[in-house]
């Protein structure tokens, strides 16, 4: 497994130096010692992130609603510069139209092996919670959210959503 994802890691940098990978947008040049050095236009999109990640994904609109309350935004995937690993972004907000609390929750499962839900904002009465996170991503990664009544636990909640589910026509 190691000889693999050494492997793929020096293929990675290797299209990378090619400029054949999403983020090397500019021709690369080599310098007399041999070693390669990316254009301005790399740079650019290095910076545009705080991590060094590009977009790879179109954002894709996310919602669910339990009771009085409500969630929305929109998710992505960024891509590193190198290619290989990946971070699911979600953004947005949950708020609440009544009396109660409410909470959103996230649970994640890795190569079939669920992980416990864990809340993320919640909402006490009228009013709004922003919704921002970022979580390393797999393929082997389904993520799901839901609004649940009160901020203990997963008792009364909406359908879980998937949220690492990638439409076709979603781009």
């Amino acid at each position: 497994m190691r000889r693999r994802t050494r492997a793929a890691i020096a293929a990675a940098a290797a299209l990378l130096a090619a400029g054949a990978l999403p983020g090397a947008a500019g021709a690369a040049t080599t310098t007399a010692a041999g070693t390669t050095t990316n254009t301005t236009a790399n740079t650019a999109a290095d910076t545009a992130t705080p991590t060094g990640a590009t977009a790879a994904s179109a954002r894709v609109p996310w919602s669910v609603r339990h009771g009085s309350a409500s969630a929305s935004g929109e998710r992505w995937v960024e891509t590193s510069v190198a290619g290989i690993f990946h971070t699911l972004v979600i953004r947005g907000e949950l708020t609440g139209s009544g009396e109660g609390c409410h909470s959103l929750w996230i649970r994640y499962t890795y190569d079939l092996a669920p992980s416990p839900p864990r809340k993320y904002a919640e909402v006490c009465g009228s009013g709004t919670a922003p919704v921002a996170l970022r979580h390393q991503y797999r393929p082997t990664t389904s993520g799901y959210l839901t609004v649940c009544r009160g901020t203990d636990d997963t008792g009364d909640c909406a359908a879980w959503q998937n949220i690492t589910w990638w439409p076709v026509n979603g781009g």
